[in-house]
C-alpha cells in the first residue's frame, strides 16, 4: 500500500491548484482509505460514454455538459439530484427535439466537490481575509477563518455523497434509451482524491473528467494523469492557451487518435471568441487529433459587480455561443454542445441587463458557493440560441 504515499509525494511538489492540507498522517489515511474504496463508475459505462461521445465528435448529435459550479455535500439527497437530473434531461431534449440529432446528457455531478481559485485568501462580507474556499472537498464556504482550513478528511465525504449522487443518476436511466442516459462528470483537480481512484487504467471516479485552464500545463501532473485514464477527458481552452499548445494538448492527450477520447472546452470570451478559436481551431485540424469541440460560454465572461460580487452577463454568453457556432462552422467543424455552469433554482447570480448600466444591477438570489449560475430560464435561453444555430 505505498504507491498512494508516494504518488502523493510527487504531486503536492510540483501540481498546481493543490490544497495545503497540513497533516499528512491524516491525508496518509484518507489516501489509503481511497485506494481500498469501492470504485464510484465502471469501465462498461465509462465505454459507452466514450462511444456516444465518439458519434457527436462524427457530427452525430451533440453533448450537454452542464450543473452547478461547486456541488455542495449538503445537496446530495435524492430530491436535489433529480432536481439538477430533471434539468439536464430536459435541456436535452429541447437540442434533441430541435436538431433531430442525439443529446447526451453529461451532468457536472457527483464528484464537482473540488475548486480552483485565483487567489489563496479572500475578503469575507464582513471584511474578514480567509483562505479560500476550494470547495467542499477541500474547507468549508462558511466565514469563519476556521472552517476555511483544509481539512484532507473531506475527500472521504467526497466519495461518501458521490455515491449517493451516483444512486439517484442511475435510478433516472430505467426506460431511457442508452443514448439518452445521464452521466457524470468532473473537473480532475484534486489529485490526492483522483489517483487512488484509479482502476485498471480508468478514473473511477466519474465517467469523464476535465482539465481546468489553470492546470493545463502540457508537462503537468495533471495533463499526466488524464494521459493515463481510458476515460473520455476534457480540457479547458482560455485565451492564454496557443495553436500551438493546442496542438500538443491533443497529440498528448489524444495518441492514437481515437474518437470520443478527447474534447476540448473553449472558453475565450465574447470579445475574444471570433479572433482566437479558428486558428486554434485550424491547426489542430491540420496538425493535431481528433477532437471534439465544446462551448463554455460562461468562463471567460466573468465580471465583478464594483466590489460586489462576481457575476456574468448574459448578453456575453449568448454572444460566444453565437460565434462559437459560427467559427466552428466555418472551419469545417462541429460544434458539438454546450458547458454550461447552471441550477433549477430561481437564483439571479447571471445579469440581464445589458452593458452599460448606470448602477449595478441587484441580485437578490445569489445562492452560488463559488461563481454565478445560470438559472433555469437562463440556461433554457441559451440552450434554446444553440439549438436554432446548429
Amino acid at each position: 500500500m505505498r504507491g498512494p504515499a508516494v504518488e502523493r509525494e510527487s504531486v503536492n511538489g510540483t501540481a498546481a491548484q493543490q490544497p495545503d492540507w497540513g497533516d499528512p498522517v491524516l491525508l496518509d489515511h484518507v489516501t489509503r482509505t481511497l485506494h481500498s474504496a469501492p470504485p464510484l463508475v465502471t469501465a462498461a459505462e465509462c465505454d459507452r460514454l466514450s462511444a456516444a461521445v465518439a458519434r457527436v465528435g462524427r457530427g452525430d448529435g451533440f453533448l450537454l455538459q452542464g450543473g452547478d459550479c461547486a456541488e455542495r455535500f449538503c445537496e446530495s439527497g435524492p430530491a436535489e439530484v433529480r432536481a439538477k437530473l430533471a434539468q439536464l434531461y430536459g435541456l436535452a431534449e429541447v437540442i434533441r427535439a430541435g436538431t433531430g440529432c442525439m443529446a447526451i446528457p453529461l451532468g457536472r455531478l457527483a464528484g464537482q466537490y473540488g475548486k480552483p481559485r485565483s487567489a489563496s485568501h479572500e475578503r469575507t462580507a464582513a471584511g474578514v481575509v480567509v483562505p479560500s474556499y476550494r470547495g467542499d472537498a477541500v474547507n468549508s464556504p462558511a466565514d469563519d477563518p476556521r472552517a476555511r482550513h483544509p481539512d484532507p478528511a473531506r475527500l472521504l465525504r467526497a466519495h461518501e455523497c458521490a455515491q449517493r449522487v451516483l444512486r439517484v443518476v442511475r435510478d433516472s436511466w430505467a426506460g431511457r434509451p442508452e443514448p439518452e442516459r445521464a452521466y457524470v462528470s468532473h473537473e480532475a483537480l484534486l489529485l490526492d482524491y483522483e489517483r487512488p481512484l484509479l482502476r485498471g487504467g480508468y478514473a473511477t471516479s466519474a465517467h469523464s473528467v476535465w482539465i481546468g485552464y489553470r492546470t493545463r500545463q502540457p508537462g503537468g501532473p495533471h495533463v499526466a494523469f488524464a494521459r493515463s485514464v481510458a476515460n473520455t477527458v476534457g480540457v479547458k481552452i482560455g485565451p492564454g492557451v496557443t495553436p500551438a499548445e493546442a496542438v500538443r494538448l491533443s497529440r498528448l492527450l489524444n495518441p492514437e487518435n481515437r474518437d470520443g477520447r478527447l474534447v476540448f472546452i473553449v472558453r475565450l470570451g465574447s470579445t475574444l471568441v471570433r479572433s482566437l478559436l479558428p486558428e486554434i481551431v485550424g491547426e489542430v485540424a491540420r496538425r493535431g487529433r481528433t477532437v471534439v469541440w465544446l462551448c463554455d460560454p460562461m468562463h471567460g465572461n466573468t465580471t465583478r459587480l464594483g466590489s460586489g460580487p462576481k457575476t456574468r452577463p448574459m448578453e456575453a454568453i449568448l454572444e460566444e455561443v453565437v460565434a462559437f457556432v459560427r467559427v466552428m462552422r466555418a472551419q469545417r467543424g462541429h460544434p458539438a454542445g454546450l458547458h454550461l455552469e447552471m441550477t433549477p433554482e430561481d437564483v439571479t447570480e447571471c445579469i440581464t441587463t445589458p452593458r452599460p448600466f448606470r448602477r449595478p444591477p441587484p441580485l437578490p438570489r445569489y445562492r452560488t458557493a463559488c461563481d454565478p449560475r445560470l438559472n433555469a430560464a437562463q440556461a433554457a435561453e441559451v440552450v434554446e440560441r444553440f439549438t436554432g444555430l446548429v
